[in-house]
């Protein structure tokens, strides 16, 4: 029975040494013994017991019916607890609806794919033209330094912006024609 859980990056350090490494891999593969070890390791017995002391006490080698053990939960509560600690992006939005269609497309403030659908591309739209302020004229090159921050195809949403009406363009030059503005 485990008694130390150690958290995602303790685990890391407690595997960063090759000697450490190896030790562990040679416990999973079968190695129950330190002597089992150094057979499937080549490593000399001063390696094996300095780091099976310390995999034991971190948590990541136990020992179970006199046997040497790792259990596999020591990784997957590593990685729960590493991945709990993600905060949701807020978009400043109350609809769930949006907020989800939003979450499913923007990753740390980039879009990972522009919508294939004409409502989920809308919604995605009207965020990205957020970034635009009313009654100001942006000569292309601009649109598309504001656009590239968000996705690499700045044509594809310059198009998709006019053809919403949320922006509107006449000689090279745009504003922004629609969407929704925040009121203070």
């Amino acid at each position: 029975m485990r008694q130390v859980q150690p958290s995602a990056d303790k685990l890391v350090g407690l595997l960063a040494t090759p000697v450490r490494l190896r030790i562990v891999a040679a416990v999973v593969l079968g190695a129950a013994t330190p002597s089992a070890i150094i057979s499937a390791t080549g490593l000399s017995d001063a390696e094996v017991s300095a780091g099976l002391t310390k995999l034991l006490r971190g948590g990541v080698v136990s020992v179970s019916d006199g046997a040497l053990t790792v259990d596999a939960a020591v990784f997957t509560d590593a990685a729960r607890s590493a991945a709990a600690k993600t905060e949701p992006t807020d978009f400043g939005v109350s609809d769930p609806k949006i907020a989800a269609v939003l979450h499913a497309f923007l990753v740390d403030g980039r879009l990972t794919a522009i919508p294939v659908s004409g409502r989920k591309r809308t919604v995605v739209l009207e965020y990205l033209v957020a970034a635009f302020e009313p009654g100001r004229q942006y000569p292309e090159r601009e649109v598309n330094a504001i656009l590239a921050s968000f996705h690499a195809d700045t044509a594809a949403l310059r198009r998709y912006l006019v053809d919403e009406g949320l922006l509107s363009r006449d000689n090279g030059v745009y504003w922004r024609s629609g969407g929704w503005v925040d009121v203070l």
